[in-house]
C-alpha cells in the first residue's frame, strides 16, 4: 500500500507549543486463505538506500515494534471537496442556468463553494481544527495539495482507471473489496444517467464543439488544472471516505491524528510507554474526535444521490431518464442491503441510500 503517502515526505508537522511528527509509509499487504488482506511488512521511511533509517517492521518483531509501526499508517479533502469546487466555479463562470449540463451538476454541487469556504476559516486555516488536532497542521496541508496537484490527471477521477492504477480491479483477487464492488456499481448507474441526458440534447460531436458555453467550461476546467476529462463521481467519493471518519478514528490507536515522536527507526526498542507518549494527548484527540464525528453526521433533511426536489429539467425524455437512474440506484441499494446482513462488519458507505 503505497497510495497518495508519498506526498507526506518532507511535509514539516506545524504547531507553536507542541513538537509533532510525520512519517510517509509503505505497507505490503497479503491475502490469506480466508481472503483477508493483512499487512505483512511496514517501512515507516521513504530513504531508498538500506540502513538503519529503512527499517521493515514485521509481525514476527516485538509486539510493540508491530503495534506502533501500525499505528503510523494514516484523498477526502482533495478528490472530493477541492476537485468539486473546480467545477462549480467553471459551471458558475460559464454555463447558464438554462444550460442542461448547468442543470445536471447543479444538485451536486449547489453547497460546494459554502462548505469549502467554511472549511478554509475553520478546519484548514491558522488556528482551525487541524492546526489543535492533526500533524499536518493548516498550513502544511497546502503543501500537501502541492505535491498532489504535481502528478493529479483528470483521469484519475475515473472510479475504473483510478482501480486499475492501484493494482486493485480484479474482483478474483479482492472478493471482499466492498469499496470497488460498490464503487463500480455507482459508478456504472451514474455513468449510464449522465449519458442518457448527454444524449437528449447532443446528438453528435459537432454539436458538443458548436456549443461555445461547454467549450468555455471545459476551457475552465483545464485551466485549473485537470487533463484528460472523463466524468466525476465526487459524491459518492466523498461518502466513502467522509461518514466512516468517527468508525475508523473513534478507537484513537488505530488512526492517530497525530503524533508526539518520531516514528521508530530500530527494532527491539519500543515498550508501551513509548506507544503512550507518542499517542496525542487528551486535548488533541478530543478535538479530532469531535471533529470527525461532526463531519461524520448527515444533515438534517440531507438529500441523497437521486434525490432532486428542485426539478431543474422539464423536458419529459430528461425526467424519464432520471426515474431510470433512480431505479438502478434502488437495485443497487437492494444488492448492498442484501449483502450486509451477512457481513459481521457491513459496509454502507457507498450504498445510495447514504450518498449525499
Amino acid at each position: 500500500m503505497n497510495g497518495n503517502i508519498k506526498r507526506l515526505s518532507n511535509v514539516n508537522a506545524t504547531d507553536p507549543n507542541t513538537q509533532k511528527y510525520l512519517a510517509a509509509p509503505f505497507c505490503l499487504l497479503y491475502k490469506n486463505s480466508q481472503n483477508e488482506i493483512i499487512p505483512i511488512a511496514i517501512q515507516l521511511s521513504r530513504q531508498t538506500t538500506a540502513g538503519v533509517g529503512n527499517t521493515v517492521f514485521l509481525p514476527s518483531d516485538n509486539q510493540y515494534d508491530w503495534m506502533l509501526a501500525k499505528m503510523w499508517l494514516i484523498t477526502h479533502l482533495l478528490k472530493t471537496h477541492l476537485i468539486s469546487e473546480v467545477f462549480a466555479i467553471a459551471m458558475y463562470r460559464q454555463l447558464a442556468a438554462v444550460h442542461p449540463v448547468y442543470k445536471l451538476l447543479i444538485p451536486h454541487v449547489h453547497l460546494t463553494i459554502a462548505i469549502n469556504t467554511a472549511a478554509r476559516e475553520q478546519l484548514i486555516c491558522e488556528s482551525g481544527l487541524f492546526e489543535k488536532a492533526n500533524s499536518t497542521g493548516g498550513s502544511a496541508i497546502g503543501k500537501v495539495i502541492q505535491k498532489a496537484m504535481q502528478t493529479f490527471t483528470y483521469k484519475s477521477l475515473c472510479f475504473p482507471e483510478a482501480m486499475k492504477a492501484r493494482g486493485v480491479d480484479n474482483k478474483e483477487d479482492l472478493p471482499n473489496y466492498y469499496y470497488g464492488d460498490d464503487g463500480m456499481m455507482i459508478w456504472e448507474a451514474v455513468k449510464s444517467f449522465v449519458s442518457d441526458v448527454v444524449k437528449i440534447y447532443y446528438r453528435s460531436d459537432e454539436t458538443v464543439q458548436e456549443d461555445k458555453e461547454i467549450q468555455a467550461f471545459v476551457q475552465d476546467v483545464c485551466f485549473s488544472g485537470m487533463k484528460n476529462s472523463p466524468k466525476n463521481c465526487a459524491s459518492a467519493q466523498h461518502a466513502a471516505v467522509n461518514f466512516g471518519q468517527y468508525d475508523c478514528f473513534a478507537w484513537v490507536p488505530n488512526s492517530p491524528s497525530t503524533m508526539r515522536k518520531p516514528p521508530p527507526t530500530q527494532k527491539g526498542q519500543m515498550d508501551i510507554k513509548y506507544i503512550m507518549e507518542s499517542l496525542p494527548d487528551r486535548g488533541r484527540s478530543s478535538w479530532h474526535l469531535g471533529g470527525v464525528w461532526a463531519l461524520s453526521q448527515f444533515q438534517e433533511e440531507e438529500l441523497f444521490l437521486g434525490m432532486y426536489p428542485d426539478m431543474y429539467f422539464t423536458e419529459q425524455p430528461a425526467i424519464e431518464a432520471i426515474k431510470t437512474f433512480r431505479k438502478k440506484l434502488v437495485e443497487v441499494t437492494k444488492i448492498i442491503k442484501s449483502r450486509n446482513e451477512k457481513l459481521k462488519v457491513p459496509y454502507w458507505y457507498l450504498s445510495p441510500d447514504r450518498i449525499p
